[in-house]
């Protein structure tokens, strides 16, 4: 499949902890085959499910899928995050940050891991007040100077503070972020309903704004909700709870059979139209599959119309 445009971006936060390694290969070898490109991880996963309590499994288990398939590495794109690694196994609270050095260890550690010499993009996690703005873009521009990292981004921060920082590598002279990540799907929750997941941050009117007025790249997570759109056994978060869901996922269903898709493959083809990449965590061949399919239907004016109505 020939992918051009916004495209589905494999998750693999699971690799190495719930997905084993041979199950992991499985779903890199079919997305690989079904034309995918870009792979995300980070260094931080996943700690909570790991015996370890430190992340690096599933760069661990990219690394070695690399290693076992000469040449794959000038096909795929690998973005992965620092930020949220713990420096003391099963204590998050000990998470590495965004100073200079953090990031600089971190990265080195994640290169490691992943056996390449460098980065297509690398994200900061989350915001990490603690530590100057200036020392964080600093260290991310010096990255990129030297090649380590091919783009910097910066995921789940609120869009002031992006700006600022894409400001501040302007006057220092090194590589700005270039790509915003965030959480955002076809159904919404309640406004001002803090979210039961800590550290999502979802995508805002404003965060699109400043991605359209600068180039930027959108990347978004949570993207299918997790199989709520299609498993009963996994209903939405009761922050979903909201008259807007019924009549979107109305809509949802009444355009799905339209087109002779499923709810998954209308959910992220409305992602792509927008222009946005959705990131899919897949555990399985078949989600692979149908994540990737999404690239075939294709949502026109009055389909989008129809979505921003019910919703």
């Amino acid at each position: 499949m020939d992918i051009t445009g916004p495209q589905v971006v494999l998750g693999t936060m699971d690799f190495g902890t719930r997905v084993a390694p041979d199950r992991a290969f499985a779903v890199l070898d079919s997305f690989v085959a079904g034309g995918g490109v870009w792979l995300d991880t980070a260094n931080c996963y996943s700690f909570w499910n790991d015996p370890g309590g430190v992340g690096g499994a599933s760069e661990q288990v990219i690394g070695a899928w690399l290693r076992a398939r000469p040449g794959v590495r000038d096909t795929v794109r690998i973005a992965t995050k620092v930020r949220h690694n713990p420096l003391v196994p099963h204590a998050p609270q000990s998470a590495e940050g965004l100073s200079a050095r953090a990031v600089h260890s971190g990265v080195e550690e994640s290169l490691s891991r992943l056996g390449v010499d460098h980065v297509d993009l690398l994200w900061a996690h989350a915001e990490d007040r603690g530590v100057p703005l200036e020392e964080t873009v600093g260290a991310f521009g010096e990255l990129a100077a030297k090649g380590v990292a091919a783009r910097v981004g910066a995921a789940n921060h609120a869009a002031w503070r992006v700006e600022r920082g894409r400001s501040l590598a302007r006057e220092r002279g090194v590589t700005p972020w270039t790509a915003l990540q965030l959480r955002h799907s076809l159904v919404q929750p309640r406004p001002l309903t803090p979210l039961a997941e800590g550290g999502h941050r979802l995508l805002t009117a404003e965060d699109l704004d400043l991605a359209r007025s600068e180039g930027l790249a959108v990347w978004s997570y949570s993207s299918l909700m997790w199989g709520s759109y299609v498993r009963a056994d996994k209903p939405l978060p009761s922050t979903y709870d909201r008259p807007g869901t019924a009549r979107v996922l109305t809509v949802l269903d009444d355009i799905a059979g339209e087109l002779s898709a499923t709810r998954n493959h209308v959910v992220l083809a409305w992602l792509m139209r927008q222009g946005i990449d959705p990131i899919v965590g897949a555990s399985r061949v078949e989600q692979v599959e149908e994540a990737l399919a999404a690239h075939r239907v294709r949502l026109d004016d009055g389909h989008m119309a129809r979505f921003a109505a019910a919703r």
